[in-house]
Parts: structure tokens; C-alpha cells; sequence
């Protein structure tokens, strides 16, 4: 074999060997551009992840890989450095992630509300009661089934508030047997009351998007005391090196931009719409 010929073939191996390493190299590239959202289950329970983040998507080639828990455990994850963006809907919890340092900024999103969801028999005779408080009341007067999420959810802080400062009831103290904590998700807790006929406290996006709800029906709704605030939060990478800063700050800037409050505005389930964004609002 002539030389020449020698540092042709040479030559041709190593153009070969660099186009692999630029073409690894590039793959490698778009599979770390990615992020872990540790999120409320709401948001994924109602569907509205599955519509907006592929929105995202297309506009950034940012994959967003949700973690579907509750506040408390969302926060938790975020706090060992185990996401990068969470996704929440507890203020008072949510405030104390942020004065620990775990979170960068707190940013409103959007918000729907709470409702008070029964069976039809209606045992405590609440239906169309206009005060939550007095509600709650008749259902541990009457003993009647109440199922709660008892996860450290957004919904669960919202249920203890509801009983323990609005109601007057210490509900850790005075439940009984007709109190029952299911330790899960929205969706399964509602299926878990449907069996049970059982009230609960429920978000109004995740009970649209559920179509077997059994025998419930909304028993109360309105009060201004059910309003439920979601917000998102960058992780702290001064604290936690390993958080994707410039992706996940993408995604809480496209979640408040006109464009991302314009898709979850349009998100709707047989025409009803279930989240109402409020990015602007500063006292959100």
C-alpha cells in the first residue's frame, strides 16, 4: 500500500471518528436539555400539563419531566435537589421555601377554586349551603363519611385551614371513625369517596376532567374561602448545583408570559374552562 494512499484511509478514520464524537456529542446536547418538575397533582390529574408543555416544547426543545405529588412532597423534592422547577398551590408553605432559601422567587400562574363534593343522599344535608365552615360543621356533627387526601397536598393544607381555623374544629383531635385519610392524589381520593360515599374537598379542574365520579355530586361552592392559588418556583442552585437554571427559568417565564397564559386559558374540557391564569396580579 503506497503512503499516499496510508494517510487517505488515515485521514477518512479520524473525519469518521470526529463526525461520531460532534454527532454524540450533539445528542447528548438535546437529552440534558431537559428538566424535572416536581408538581401538584392537580396539573396533572385535570390534563393540563399534557396541553400546555408540549407547547413548550416545540418552542424551546426543552422536555419537561413531571413528578406528580403533593405540595408538601413537591416542595420536599425540591429541597433535596431532586427538581429543578416546582409547581405548587400552598402560599404559607410555599413562602417558607423561599425565606429557607430552597427557592429563588415565588410566581403566581393561575388559579381555580375549591369544592365541596358529597354524595347525592346527602347525609349532612349540605347541598347548596353557601358557608364552608358551617358545612364542615354538620358533616362532624352528623358523623357522616369525609374522606381526605391527608398527603401534605395543596388541597390538604387547604382541608386543615378550612376545619381548624374556619370550621373551629381540630380535626387531628376530634375525628372518629367517619374521618378517613386516603394519603394519595386527588384523582384517587375522589375514586376512593365515590366507593365510600363520602364528602371531600376537591379542586374544581381535577373533578371536570374526572368522568367517573359514582354517585357524587358538588354539595357546596363559592365561598370566597375555597380559592386556590397555584404559583411556581425556580430551586435554589446556589444551594442545589445540579438544578438546570437557564432551562428551568425558561419554563417559569413562558408559564407567565402572554403565551403561556393564553394556553392554559385555553384549556378547557367540554368547553369549560378550568384554570384562570393571574401571572400579573402582585398580590396573587
Amino acid at each position: 500500500m503506497s503512503g499516499a494512499i496510508l494517510i487517505w484511509k488515515v485521514a477518512l478514520g479520524s473525519i469518521a471518528v470526529l463526525a461520531t464524537l460532534i454527532s454524540s456529542a450533539g445528542y447528548a446536547t438535546a437529552q440534558e436539555k431537559s428538566i424535572v418538575v416536581a408538581s401538584t397533582t392537580e396539573a396533572q390529574d385535570s390534563g393540563l400539563f399534557d396541553r400546555v408543555l408540549p407547547i413548550f416544547k416545540q418552542k424551546t426543545g426543552i422536555t419537561v419531566n413531571v413528578v406528580s405529588v403533593g405540595t408538601g412532597q413537591a416542595l420536599d423534592a425540591g429541597r433535596r435537589g431532586e427538581a429543578d422547577v416546582v409547581f405548587v398551590h400552598a402560599k404559607v408553605p410555599e413562602l417558607e421555601f423561599i425565606a429557607e432559601q430552597e427557592g429563588v422567587k415565588r410566581y403566581p400562574v393561575m388559579y381555580d377554586d375549591f369544592i365541596l363534593v358529597g354524595p347525592k343522599s346527602d347525609p349532612a344535608n349540605v347541598l347548596g349551603m353557601k358557608d364552608v365552615a358551617a358545612a364542615l360543621r354538620k358533616i362532624k356533627n352528623t358523623q357522616s363519611p369525609f374522606m381526605s387526601r391527608g398527603d401534605r397536598s395543596g388541597t390538604h393544607y387547604a382541608e386543615l385551614a378550612l376545619w381548624n381555623k374556619d370550621a373551629g374544629i381540630d380535626i387531628d383531635k376530634q375525628k372518629g371513625p367517619w374521618y378517613t385519610s386516603t394519603g394519595q392524589g386527588m384523582e384517587a381520593t375522589l375514586k376512593a369517596a365515590a366507593d365510600r360515599n363520602a364528602y371531600l374537598l376537591c379542586d374544581r379542574g381535577t373533578w371536570i376532567s374526572l368522568k367517573n365520579r359514582g354517585d357524587l355530586q358538588i354539595a357546596l361552592e363559592g365561598d370566597r374561602r375555597l380559592f386556590n392559588q397555584f404559583a411556581v418556583i425556580l430551586v435554589n442552585p446556589a444551594k442545589h448545583p445540579n438544578v438546570k437554571r437557564e432551562f428551568g427559568q425558561a419554563l417559569i417565564d413562558w408559564l407567565v408570559s402572554p403565551e403561556g397564559q393564553e394556553a392554559i386559558a385555553d384549556y378547557k374540557i367540554d368547553g369549560k374552562q378550568l384554570f384562570y391564569p393571574n401571572a400579573t396580579d402582585p398580590n396573587a
